[in-house]
């Protein structure tokens, strides 16, 4: 019983202190949704050459795009006329931070950790963009980029904002956030303080560690930000935390099986060889040459700096984040239920249904239905993120193209329903 009191406690405790500056974080990714769109982005990447990556990893820093969403969007990017070394710079830099994370890294981690995530996310997506442009002899071909057609948001700017900082964003976050802090609050209450230099004393060894079983798993940027503040607290140095959260939220199995199957093997070498490379080289300058304490102690005068805010706006705060998670959830299946519904206001005689394996969030559902409309013969095409199938509406519907349309972007086409 006290085991789950602590844990509770902890848990409530890491909520309280993240959830301010979460909502604040989301306010900023609905901003940037709202002005910064994707077929504007396109035509800054398109040129083998470094403005282009320089470009991409500028663009990829604050956009609040986690690694189930980069994937699509980057492989989109790739697939309407960015370069290759773009397109992996936009893959590498993208999912290490973000606006909201940024924020969160502040609230825990401090200010010096806060401006250097981005930093290093910056620098290891440029070099991995002129490692691809390197390695790729082939001249990509610069596309025209298609007018874009999308399902217009009904009401004004305000209401698609708040929409996609509260609601789409949200949804695509919040398990992974969820998740995040109860790992956390986990180590906290059974891993013993200290734990990492009583057992572990090597900054090299740990960083080795934490790399092997960072690269496979899946965490979100902002989702490994309290399970970073708790290993540090126990002991764990500032590189090796470092290492975690650049490779945590950068890699994952289903993106390396991904970028592998789309961009082809060299893409994924030059991915995985910057995130790696990247991730121990600017741990080991963290551990090596700066004191252990300029960052760990600003993990403790976070803490402190977050009792100026008053407990009601911390307690308001999880009250409100809690709300809109549940939210979230909801409008997700009512989605489900309204789709169900609208099915027989469509021409059977022109719609299909095909099941496709692999979308994950809002930027998957964007990605699917954006680049399958492009398709000659299709009039609309609606995807279920819930079901995993997608309507298509349209004369003389081409299937093969459509096949080879879903898993160019790196999802998994099983077939008509």
């Amino acid at each position: 019983m006290k085991y789950i009191t602590n844990y509770l406690n902890e848990f409530v405790e890491l909520c309280n202190e993240m959830s301010p500056y979460l909502l604040l974080g989301f306010i900023f990714a609905g901003f940037l949704h709202v002005y910064i769109k994707k077929e504007k982005i396109t035509k800054f990447l398109g040129k083998k050459n470094f403005k282009s990556v320089l470009n991409a990893s500028l663009i990829g820093v604050p956009l609040p795009l986690c690694s189930c969403g980069v994937i699509p969007t980057g492989v989109s990017f790739s697939k309407n006329g960015a370069s290759k070394g773009a397109s992996v710079s936009f893959l590498i830099s993208t999912p290490q931070t973000g606006v909201d994370s940024m924020l969160a890294t502040y609230s825990l981690l401090g200010l010096p950790f806060a401006i250097v995530r981005p930093i290093v996310a910056m620098i290891t997506g440029i070099f991995g963009g002129l490692i691809t442009n390197v390695s790729d002899k082939k001249e990509p071909e610069i596309k025209e980029e298609p007018e874009q057609i999308t399902e217009e948001f009904t009401g004004s700017k305000i209401k698609k904002f708040l929409n996609y900082a509260f609601v789409e964003f949200l949804q695509d976050i919040s398990k992974w956030l969820i998740i995040g802090l109860a790992l956390a609050a986990l180590i906290s209450v059974l891993v013993p303080d200290e734990f990492f230099t009583t057992y572990i004393d090597s900054p090299i060894l740990s960083m080795l560690i934490v790399l092997v079983a960072s690269i496979p798993l899946y965490v979100c940027a902002t989702g490994s930000v309290p399970i970073a503040a708790v290993l540090i607290l126990k002991g764990l140095s500032p590189g090796a935390a470092l290492v975690f959260l650049m490779a945590g939220p950068a890699t994952n199995a289903a993106t390396i099986s991904v970028i592998g199957n789309s961009m082809g093997k060299k893409t994924l070498f030059a991915y995985l060889a910057s995130i790696i490379g990247g991730a121990l080289f600017f741990g080991l300058i963290i551990d090596y040459l700066f004191p252990a304490d300029f960052f760990t102690s600003t993990i403790m005068l976070a803490h402190e700096h977050s009792h100026l805010l008053p407990d009601w706006l911390k307690i308001a705060s999880s009250i409100t984040l809690g709300l809109l998670i549940i939210n979230g959830f909801f409008q997700k299946y009512r989605t489900k239920i309204n789709t169900n519904s609208n099915k027989i206001k469509l021409n059977d005689m022109k719609t299909i249904k095909v099941k496709v394996e692999g979308m994950t969030c809002n930027h998957c559902k964007s990605n699917v239905e954006n680049n399958l409309s492009k398709i000659e013969g299709v009039d609309k095409v609606q995807a279920d993120i819930v079901k995993n199938t997608v309507e298509i509406e349209g004369e003389n519907i081409n299937l093969d193209e459509i096949e080879k349309t879903v898993n160019g972007l790196g999802y998994s086409y099983k077939g008509v329903l």
